[in-house]
């Protein structure tokens, strides 16, 4: 039976002619029962399918490891651009999730980290071994700045700091100092920050804590960094959300009227000490009769649930 031709076009994707689309694919859609061995010579076009995708990656789930190692020649010429396939990544996820360890090593060495976003983003204790966890985590030495702006590396970055030890991933919190406002504003970066306090320790944690609390008014201006603050504000140490609030008193009503700092407000608001909502409504209330900043936050198009909120805490 002849497979439809392989074509690379010029970003390196897999194509194939549609002429000469197999006719066990057809099958295959007309729900015809299949084995992974029934598909030799022709998984690369089951792979980059809709239908075959999904049934290699059924199929996986309970082959025997001579199955698995039948079909695995024909994926690794192919690894790097059916990572980036909308529908061949799921197969190559799933062999690494049900992968013998032959399989996993071969596949990590033709994976560099640009092509291997998609596939490590599965990374945690139950698909690999610590051993082999490491070694993944290794190669990343150099390029975690790519990583951390890459819209897919990010979520790299983001697994390894919450599923592999500290010790291990030392190398990636440390790349983050001296560049933490930086990464807070970088659509991507802000995630990665928020991992690191979710998941590290001191002093890692107090080095971009402090850095943080360096820009506290900057990052909750900035569309990206007020994420950050707000994040701080709901999760962190009281002693921490007090800080912020105490940077950001006396700006209160400025802060409510700028379109990304008034979600930081909110959260102060919702997460401060009694003592510390009270100041920020006396704030907002100002000390004239005339309650002036409360009426500008009324005319405010973001503000008025904040305006509204504060006359119900006065």
């Amino acid at each position: 039976m002849q497979l439809a031709p392989s074509l690379r076009n010029s970003v390196g994707e897999i194509s194939f002619d549609r002429r000469y689309v197999s006719s066990l694919l057809d099958e295959l859609k007309n729900y015809k029962s299949f084995e992974l061995s029934d598909v030799v010579d022709h998984v690369i076009e089951f792979s980059t399918d809709q239908y075959g995708s999904r049934f290699i990656q059924q199929k996986l789930e309970t082959a025997t490891v001579e199955e698995k190692n039948l079909i695995f020649p024909e994926i690794m010429p192919h690894a790097r651009s059916l990572m980036t396939d909308v529908f061949g990544n799921y197969v190559i996820q799933k062999f690494f999730e049900h992968g013998t360890e032959k399989v996993n090593l071969l596949a990590l060495e033709v994976v560099d980290v640009d092509r291997q976003n998609q596939m490590v983003s599965e990374l945690n204790g139950s698909v690999v071994d610590v051993e082999r966890q490491n070694q993944m985590v290794s190669e990343l030495n150099g390029s975690v700045k790519k990583c951390v702006r890459d819209q897919n590396g990010n979520h790299v970055i983001q697994k390894c700091i919450e599923c592999v030890p500290q010790d291990q991933i030392q190398f990636i919190v440390s790349s983050f100092f001296g560049q933490v406002v930086s990464l807070s504003t970088h659509p991507y970066g802000c995630r990665v920050i928020q991992r690191v306090l979710d998941h590290c320790n001191d002093p890692n944690t107090q080095v971009v804590m402090d850095e943080i609390m360096n820009s506290v008014c900057t990052l909750a201006q900035d569309q990206y960094g007020n994420y950050v603050i707000q994040h701080v504000l709901q999760h962190g140490k009281p002693h921490e959300r007090s800080a912020i609030i105490s940077k950001l008193s006396g700006q209160i009503v400025k802060m409510s009227l700028q379109k990304f700092a008034s979600n930081v407000v909110e959260k102060c608001l919702t997460y401060g000490s009694p003592e510390e909502r009270q100041l920020l409504v006396k704030e907002m209330l100002g000390s004239t009769d005339e309650n002036e900043p409360l009426q500008v936050l009324m005319k405010d198009p973001f503000e008025r649930h904040i305006a509204s909120s504060t006359s119900s805490r006065s």
